[in-house]
């Protein structure tokens, strides 16, 4: 392979030759000169919808010196690399169960009729960031039944999450036929066709609106056109190739049962989503209704024992996450160094359907870790301000998302 160093080369530069083709790593060479890289940030955002027992999960002391609670020993190798928050919820956020579709969106009384979910985190991260990946942005699920999801458009509709880390690593890393591509660019073509007639039939109807129906069609035309900009990308995105990587595709765990091993097997395929820079938002929606029962525990001890079990095997599922993610170099840093891994429940108590004092941690992203974030228990700081934090830590200059009134207080980049 002959490579003029004395230009820069594009990162979409090709291995060819071997019967395969591959995209190359990051190279100094790829920079003009005078130029600096950019770093890449990426933002994971986990929930796991039944709640998880508080007591197992706080630290009982705030600040760098606490002691790690029972579920946080599970991640004792990440400390440093991690900040946990305790005295924190969704203002306004009510209703039990009904909260785990405002996790990350933080629309209030989503219990009531008429109720219209907000613009989710991740969506918003992605339509900042999402242009320099094949994928703008990932929605996940591991659920035994329906369709939930993390993820909301600007309208509040909800974004199918994939199920299924097969499929997943089949979009990610197989190569479609010529035939399967041109019928994949025909279909968003079609859909960019669509788009260009709601877009006229809209503008002709916005002449008889009133003015504040008016704002409101004005934020439809910016939502019609940022899925224009998304559809034409992904339009060029479909002929060129997909990295390859030396892991084998997954195999579906279809027992429900298995919530915790599926989700490993999610986490693997996520981790080289990131690796290979194939999307840098991902949300992943954890269902563990098949443990709903013993969540409802009363204090029985047996209940609290054997929900325990079930809960700590999730922490050490989310530690091999954090783990893969660190032990991956980057340009000389960890890709949890350049990946803020949110975690977190809807809910302070699923025994009491409570939905204050949520359990939440924050690793990696290149903030100042190592400390656990104790604010009133009682009258909670609010959980959106760390979401203000994480889009700033992406790049991405507002004053506002949700319901935030500012930055998380206590923490500061790296």
């Amino acid at each position: 392979m002959n490579l003029n160093l004395h230009r820069p080369i594009s990162r979409r530069t090709l291995l060819r030759g071997t019967g395969f083709t591959l995209a190359l790593p990051f190279l100094e060479s790829m920079l003009r000169a005078g130029q600096t890289a950019t770093v890449p940030r990426r933002m994971v955002a986990i929930e796991t919808n039944m709640g998880i027992i508080p007591q197992f999960f706080f630290p009982e002391k705030g600040g760098r010196d606490y002691v790690l609670s029972p579920y946080l020993q599970k991640l004792a190798q990440h400390r440093d690399k991690m900040t946990v928050f305790s005295g924190v919820s969704l203002p306004g956020v009510t209703g039990g169960h009904a909260a785990e579709k405002c996790f990350l969106t933080g629309t209030p009384h989503p219990e009531r009729g008429g109720f219209r979910n907000w613009v989710s985190l991740d969506q918003l991260a992605a339509e900042h960031v999402g242009v320099a990946t094949r994928h703008p942005s990932l929605s996940l699920a591991m659920v035994s039944d329906g369709s939930p999801t993390l993820s909301y458009t600007r309208s509040g509709a909800p974004i199918p999450a994939e199920k299924s880390p097969s499929k997943l690593f089949q979009k990610l890393f197989v190569q479609g036929k010529a035939n399967e591509v041109e019928a994949n660019v025909e279909a968003l073509r079609q859909g960019r066709s669509m788009l260009d007639f709601v877009g006229g039939q809209s503008k002709r109807l916005n002449q008889t609106l009133t003015h504040a129906d008016k704002q409101r069609m004005d934020e439809y035309f910016t939502s019609v056109r940022e899925l224009e900009k998304r559809l034409h990308a992904a339009e060029e995105w479909e002929y060129k190739p997909k990295p390859m990587v030396k892991n084998a595709a997954p195999a579906d765990i279809d027992d429900a049962r298995e919530f915790v091993a599926k989700t490993k097997l999610m986490f693997d395929v996520m981790k080289l989503a990131l690796e290979t820079d194939s999307t840098r938002i991902i949300t992943l929606f954890v269902d563990t209704g098949v443990i709903h029962n013993i969540t409802h525990h009363g204090n029985r001890p047996e209940a609290v024992a054997e929900l325990r079990e079930k809960e700590e095997a999730q922490f050490s599922a989310l530690n091999g996450f954090l783990t893969a993610l660190d032990s991956t170099k980057e340009e000389g840093e960890t890709l949890l160094d350049r990946t803020q891994v949110l975690y977190g429940t809807p809910m302070g108590s699923a025994n009491s359907h409570s939905n204050v004092n949520l359990p939440v941690l924050l690793a990696g992203g290149g903030f100042k870790h190592g400390q656990h974030l104790a604010f009133d228990t009682q009258n909670n700081y609010p959980l959106s301000n760390l979401y203000l934090s994480m889009l700033h830590r992406l790049g991405i200059e507002t004053d506002e998302f949700s319901t935030a009134k500012g930055t998380m207080k206590g923490l500061e980049l790296a």
